[in-house]
C-alpha cells in the first residue's frame, strides 16, 4: 500500500467513533420530528385542524385565515423544538432537493424583534425559478417562480430548520419539480381506480397508489473515498483493477453487517423514525460494502419524499461516521450495482389491497381487474416505462449482474400464466350458467389457494409480480422515485379509463352482466399484452433475439430511451390525463438530455486528467527504475546481460505500449469532445454517446493492465481491494 494511502487509512482510523444510543422502543419517538396528526391536534383548534385534515383527505382548499392558524401553530411547534428557522423543501429537477433558510425572526415598525411566521410564508414563497433546470420555461431575466405548500405531506424539523414540503411551478404555472406532476398523476388515479373499484365495492370512495422502495448504496471509508478524484466528481470508479476476491464467493449477502457499518445504519434509522420514515429492514447486499435499507410501504407521494430526504440524512449520517455514500447505479466494475425497487400498489379507502386477492371469486376477480389493467397498461407503455429510469448511471447497470435488462417486461410466475390462459379461453358475449361457475369457482376462486405459495423470483425481471404488488426493478439507485411513479401512475389511470368505457359499453349495448362483461373486457386485454410477459432468463441472447420478434423495444442507452418521451403520442397522453402539458414535457425533455451529456462530459474530463496526471507520471517513473535495473546488469554482465534482463524488457515494453495507448485515446477523446461542443444539444448528446463513451471502456482497460505492472507503493490511486474491503 502506498505511503499516501496508508496515511489516509491510519487517519480515518484514529478518528474516535461517535457514540450513539438507542435503548427506545422506535414507536415512541416515530414522527416527533413531524408536524402529523398527534402535533397538529395539539397545536391546531379545531377549526384548523379539520381544514387541514379536509385538504389532505379529499384536496380541499385552505383558505387564508386557517392558513394564518397553521402557520402559528407549526411556528409554536417548531420553536418548542428549538427550531429557529423555517424552509420551502421542494424537488426541482436537478434530481437532489432544494432549499431556502429564513429565520423565524422579524423586526416590527418601532425596530422590536419578533418571531414572526404567517399563512402568507406558510403557502408561498418566490425562488429564483431561472436559477434551476427549466428546459427554457423561464428565461434569465423571467426569474420568478412559485413554491406552494402540499399539505399532503407533513411538514418536518431537520437540525433547527422546519421544512415545509412544495411543490415548485413557474410565473406561467407550468411545473418545475418532479412532486407537481406526481400529484397530478396520483389525483387522475385516484378518480379512474375508485370508478371500477364500484364494479366490487360500492363504499370505496378513495383509491391510493402505495409504495415502497427499497434503496441500495455503497459506503466506503470517507478518507479512502476522498483519495480518488473520480469517485469524488462522479461517484464511480473510472478505472481501477477488479479486486481478485470480489462477490464470487456470495459471503456478503445478508452476512454479519461490519460493527462500523452497523454504527451508521443505527444512527440513520434513529434520524430516520423521528422524521416520520418507517425504515424496517437493513441488510448486507451482494457486492462488498453494498447495503440496503427498506420502509414499511406508504403512500405514493409521502413515499417518494421520505426518499428524497432519507437520501440526505444518510450523507450528514455517513460523515459523522467518517463514511461515504456511494448512490451511482454502478460504481464499481465487475461487481453488482445498485438500484431503487419501487414497490407498487393500489389500496383503497376500505382497507383493501386492488392487487392482493380476497377470499371468495368477487374479490378475486376484482383483483384480477387490477393485475390485468396493469399488464396492459405496461404492455401499451413500455417505452415510456423505460424512458422513466434512464439516466447516464442506469445505463451502465442495465442488463448486468443482477440488474433487469433494458427490455421491458412483466413476470408474473407460472400460477398466475395458467391462471391468464384459462381466462384467455372465455368465451366472447354471454356466459351458460356452467362457464360462470366454472370460472369463478376452478379459476378465480382458487387465486388465493395458488398465491399462497406464490412465484419464484425473477431477478432479470424489470417487472415483476410478488404476491400482492408490482415490483419495478429497473429504476436506478440516484433516481428520484416521482418519475417512475409519474409514468406508471398515469398509464394505469388510463387504461383503467379506457377498461370502464369499454366494460360500461357491453352492459350498455349488449346487455351482457357486469360480470360478463369484465371477463370478455379482461380476455381481449389477456391476448393483446401477452407478449410484455416472459418467465425466462432475460440476461439471454435468446431472449434478445425473442423480444425483438414480439417488437419490444431495446433502447440501451439514454439517448434512446428518452425520445419517446417528446413522441405525439406520449404528449397526447399527459394531455389528456392532465399530467403534464406539452411545454412541460418538452421543457423535462431538453433537461435530461442536457444533464445526460454533463454528465458524460464530466466522467470524461475526470478520466483524461487521472490518467494524464496520475498513471501515466507514475508508470514512467516505474518504467525509469526498470531501465535502471537493466543497465546496472548490462554494467555488470556485459553482453551477457540480456537473458538476465529478458522479463524486465518486457516490462519495459508493455508499459510503453499501454502509455502510447492511453495517451493517444486521451487526445482522441479531446478532440471529440470539442466537436461535439460545438454542435446543437441533440447531436452533441449523440457524439457523448456514440464517440465520446467508447474511450472511457479502451483507457480504463490499458489503465487497470498497468495498475497490475506498476509496483503496488508507487501506485498513487487507491485500489478496489482497499476501497471495498476496508474494516
Amino acid at each position: 500500500m502506498s505511503t499516501i494511502r496508508y496515511k489516509s487509512v491510519m487517519q480515518a482510523r484514529s478518528q474516535k467513533a461517535i457514540p450513539f444510543k438507542d435503548d427506545e422502543k422506535k414507536s415512541t419517538y416515530f414522527g416527533s420530528n413531524v408536524f402529523n396528526t398527534s402535533a397538529m391536534r395539539q397545536f391546531l383548534p379545531s377549526e384548523g385542524f379539520q381544514a387541514v385534515e379536509e385538504a389532505i383527505s379529499k384536496g380541499s382548499k385552505i383558505d387564508r385565515k386557517i392558513a394564518d392558524s397553521t402557520a402559528a401553530a407549526m411556528k409554536q411547534w417548531a420553536i418548542s423544538k428549538n427550531a429557529t428557522h423555517y424552509t420551502h423543501w421542494f424537488q426541482p429537477l436537478t434530481g437532489t432537493t432544494a432549499e431556502k433558510h429564513d429565520a423565524f425572526f422579524d423586526l416590527t415598525l418601532d425596530g422590536l424583534a419578533i418571531e414572526q411566521f404567517d399563512g402568507g410564508q406558510l403557502v408561498q414563497q418566490e425562488p429564483d425559478a431561472s436559477s434551476f433546470p427549466h428546459g427554457g420555461i423561464r428565461n434569465t431575466f423571467e426569474a420568478r417562480g412559485y413554491t406552494a405548500w402540499d399539505p399532503t405531506s407533513p411538514a418536518f424539523i431537520l437540525g433547527s430548520t422546519l421544512c415545509i414540503p412544495t411543490v415548485f411551478v413557474s410565473y406561467t404555472g407550468e411545473a418545475l419539480d418532479n412532486k407537481t406532476p406526481l400529484l397530478r398523476a396520483l389525483n387522475t388515479l385516484d378518480e379512474a381506480a375508485t370508478q371500477v373499484a364500484l364494479y366490487f365495492d360500492k363504499s370505496v370512495k378513495k383509491v391510493t397508489a402505495t409504495l415502497g422502495w427499497e434503496q441500495e448504496y455503497f459506503l466506503l471509508d470517507a478518507s479512502l473515498a476522498a483519495s480518488r478524484p473520480d469517485i469524488s466528481q462522479t461517484g464511480r470508479a473510472l478505472l481501477g483493477h477488479a479486486s481478485a476476491k470480489g462477490q464470487q464467493l456470495d459471503d456478503h449477502y445478508f452476512g454479519s453487517i461490519p460493527s462500523r457499518v452497523f454504527q451508521f445504519m443505527r444512527e440513520l434509522e434513529y434520524e430516520s423514525i423521528r422524521l416520520g420514515i418507517p425504515v424496517k429492514t437493513r441488510h448486507n447486499e451482494v457486492a462488498p460494502n453494498q447495503f440496503e435499507l427498506a420502509p414499511v410501504f406508504e403512500e405514493a407521494n409521502l413515499a417518494v419524499d421520505h426518499n428524497s430526504l432519507l437520501m440526505d440524512i444518510m450523507e450528514k449520517v455517513a460523515e459523522k461516521h467518517h463514511l461515504k455514500v456511494l448512490f451511482h447505479e454502478k460504481p464499481f466494475a465487475g461487481v453488482n450495482g445498485s438500484g431503487k425497487h419501487n414497490n407498487w400498489s393500489l389500496a383503497t379507502d376500505t382497507g383493501t389491497n386492488l392487487l392482493s386477492p380476497g377470499s371468495t371469486p368477487t374479490k378475486n376477480l376484482q383483483f384480477l381487474t387490477f393485475f390485468v389493467n396493469t399488464i396492459k397498461a405496461v404492455h401499451d407503455h413500455e417505452e415510456l416505462l423505460r424512458a422513466s429510469v434512464a439516466s447516464a448511471g442506469n445505463d451502465y447497470r442495465l442488463g448486468s449482474s443482477e440488474a433487469p435488462p433494458s427490455i421491458i417486461s412483466i413476470f408474473i410466475g407460472k400460477q398466475l400464466t395458467q391462471v391468464l390462459d384459462e381466462l384467455e379461453k372465455v368465451t366472447t358475449g354471454k356466459l351458460s350458467p356452467q362457464e360462470k361457475t366454472d370460472l369463478k369457482l376452478n379459476v378465480v376462486g382458487k387465486i388465493p389457494e395458488i398465491l399462497q405459495d406464490n412465484t419464484d423470483r425473477n431477478r432479470t425481471s424489470p417487472f415483476a409480480f410478488t404476491g400482492n404488488k408490482f415490483e419495478f426493478r429497473a429504476v436506478g439507485s440516484t433516481a428520484n422515485c416521482a418519475k417512475p411513479m409519474t409514468v406508471l401512475n398515469t398509464i394505469v389511470a388510463n387504461q383503467l379509463i379506457q377498461f370502464k368505457n369499454e366494460v360500461d359499453k357491453l352492459i350498455d349495448k349488449k346487455g351482457l352482466k357486469k360480470d360478463e362483461a369484465i371477463f370478455n373486457t379482461l380476455r381481449e386485454y389477456i391476448k393483446a399484452s401477452k407478449k410484455i410477459r416472459f418467465e425466462g432468463d432475460g440476461y439471454s441472447e435468446a431472449w434478445i433475439r425473442e423480444a425483438a420478434k414480439r417488437k419490444l423495444s431495446n433502447n440501451r442507452t439514454t439517448l434512446d430511451a428518452i425520445k419517446i418521451q417528446i413522441d405525439p403520442k406520449t404528449i397526447k397522453l399527459y394531455e389528456k390525463m392532465g399530467v403534464m402539458n406539452a411545454t412541460e414535457i418538452n421543457a423535462r425533455q431538453e433537461i435530461e438530455l442536457e444533464e445526460y451529456v454533463k454528465r458524460v462530459q464530466i466522467e470524461s474530463r475526470v478520466l483524461g486528467d487521472i490518467a494524464r496526471n496520475h498513471v501515466i507520471p507514475t508508470a514512467i517513473r516505474y518504467q525509469n527504475i526498470l531501465i535502471k535495473n537493466v543497465k546496472g546488469l548490462q554494467d555488470i554482465y556485459g553482453k551477457e546481460f540480456k537473458p538476465l534482463a529478458a522479463e524486465q524488457m518486457k516490462l519495459i515494453e508493455s508499459i510503453s505500449n499501454h502509455l502510447s495507448a492511453i495517451n493517444s485515446d486521451i487526445t482522441a477523446m479531446i478532440e471529440t469532445r470539442k466537436e461535439a461542443n460545438q454542435l446543437d444539444l441533440n447531436n452533441r448528446a449523440k457524439l457523448y454517446t456514440h464517440k465520446v463513451k467508447p474511450y472511457f471502456e479502451t483507457l480504463r482497460y490499458h489503465c487497470d493492465k498497468l495498475e497490475l505492472l506498476v509496483e503496488d507503493k508507487l501506485w498513487p490511486l487507491t485500489k478496489s481491494r482497499e476501497l471495498l474491503f476496508f474494516r
